[in-house]
């Protein structure tokens, strides 16, 4: 009787050992063991360290918070304050998560700080945790409170928004549980009253208690695709120990909480009358019972202990944001009209008649590009036919719809 032998190490064939037969070639139980290893086993090990080693050579590189600021400063003009914070607050998630070396007799652990962001709408909010999100080599997902319901209700659940985090690190959820979650909106889920419910609030106080598990720390199940559980579905684990919320809101209304706490109506003699500047309140005086007032739950409102607040932005800082930033608004329409061969100016008087109308339509930055497209609308209509001229925009043509100068390279032409 021949004895066969495995065409790959030449190992005889034994009961401990069996050989599978091909076509004229033979493989034994150890080579095969071998053959899944390379092709599966150290392959899938490989790429895992090879994920881990990319986020901490992300953490290695990671910027100290005043480069982190400063960064953010080139984006966001004003609110100083908020940027600190952010910017500590980031670099003390990482910092605790990689570089926390334990000590010999210690066993404190480091709790992980949660920011909320208030400030009225076109303050800075969103476009902050959009500009973190491009200086960090870390998955980041925003996500969008207003969609979010209670489990069971027409509507996005909560557990959605660590799916879209997932999908931020390209399905590994090893690189998800070390990102950040940016909560927009956060606001809209206050509860109908500070009271408890009688009713249930499936997209006020039914939200902000599916938020406590996640915000503080758990092992979440999740549909891989997201979208509602089902029976007998495959499920994604993801510990969201790791993960640093950023909730950010307007929180329309809170000025009228805190106008109550400073007690403007005071009766009897010897009050001095504060004038109207004094009287108004800023959100720098947010006190986290403040926020229970205005109809967060207690619990929730612990779990993000860093409150950063930004101040409607002024005259000066609107007339800043127009032309400092690296993708400012004045910059992004010079260019576009450079395509068409024409060099756009504004006079200082034209960006603060701007400037004014955004803070007399309370609508932020976020209201400048508007009032630009209404006042260059027409300019725009006809500018192919000014090639090579230089227009010149004036305080007339942002408050009353006049015509802007024209100057031809030698000539001036007033239209």
């Amino acid at each position: 009787m021949i004895q066969r032998r495995c065409s790959f190490c030449d190992a005889t064939e034994s009961k401990e050992n069996p050989l599978i037969a091909g076509n004229g070639v033979y493989i034994c139980k150890n080579c095969v063991i071998s053959a899944y290893k390379i092709m599966f086993g150290d392959e899938k090990q490989a790429a895992s360290q090879s994920n881990n080693k990319e986020l901490m050579d992300a953490v290695e590189k990671l910027m100290t918070p005043k480069e982190l600021d400063t960064f953010l400063g080139e984006y966001i003009i004003g609110q100083e304050r908020a940027r600190k914070l952010v910017s500590v607050a980031v670099y003390n998630h990482y910092k605790r998560i990689f570089k926390n070396v334990p000590i010999e007799d210690d066993d404190t652990e480091i709790a992980k700080s949660n920011v909320l962001l208030i400030g009225p709408t076109g303050s800075g909010k969103t476009l902050m945790a959009q500009t973190i999100a491009r200086v960090l080599n870390v998955p980041i997902a925003i996500a969008d409170a207003t969609s979010l319901t209670e489990a069971g209700y027409v509507g996005e659940d909560v557990e959605n928004i660590l799916t879209k985090l997932i999908q931020a690190a390209d399905g590994d959820v090893e690189r998800a549980q070390k990102g950040i979650i940016f909560l927009d909106e956060v606001d809209k889920v206050s509860r109908m009253s500070e009271n408890r419910s009688i009713t249930r609030d499936v997209s006020g106080e039914g939200v902000q208690q599916a938020l406590l598990k996640i915000i503080e720390g758990s092992q979440v199940n999740i549909p891989p695709k997201g979208g509602r559980k089902h029976p007998n579905q495959e499920f994604t684990s993801i510990d969201t120990t790791n993960i640093l919320f950023i909730c950010g809101g307007a929180f329309d209304g809170l000025d009228e909480i805190l106008k109550r706490k400073q007690g403007d109506n005071v009766l009897g003699f010897g009050h001095e009358k504060k004038t109207k500047d004094e009287a108004k309140p800023t959100y720098d005086m947010v006190e986290p019972e403040d926020l229970v007032h205005y109809g967060l739950i207690p619990e929730l409102v612990g779990r993000l202990p860093i409150i950063a607040s930004l101040n409607e932005i002024t005259e000066d800082d609107m007339v800043r944001i127009l032309t400092e930033p690296k993708n400012s608004l004045i910059k992004q329409y010079k260019k576009l009209f450079a395509i068409d061969d024409v060099e756009l100016e504004f006079e200082e008087d034209a960006l603060r008649a701007i400037a004014q109308k955004a803070i007399k339509r309370k609508t932020g930055a976020r209201g400048l590009r508007a009032i630009l497209e209404e006042s260059m609308i027409d300019i725009m209509y006809e500018l192919p036919e000014y090639s090579g001229y230089e227009i010149l925009i004036t305080k007339d043509v942002i408050e009353n719809g006049a015509q802007p100068v024209y100057i031809k390279k030698t000539t001036q032409k007033t239209a």
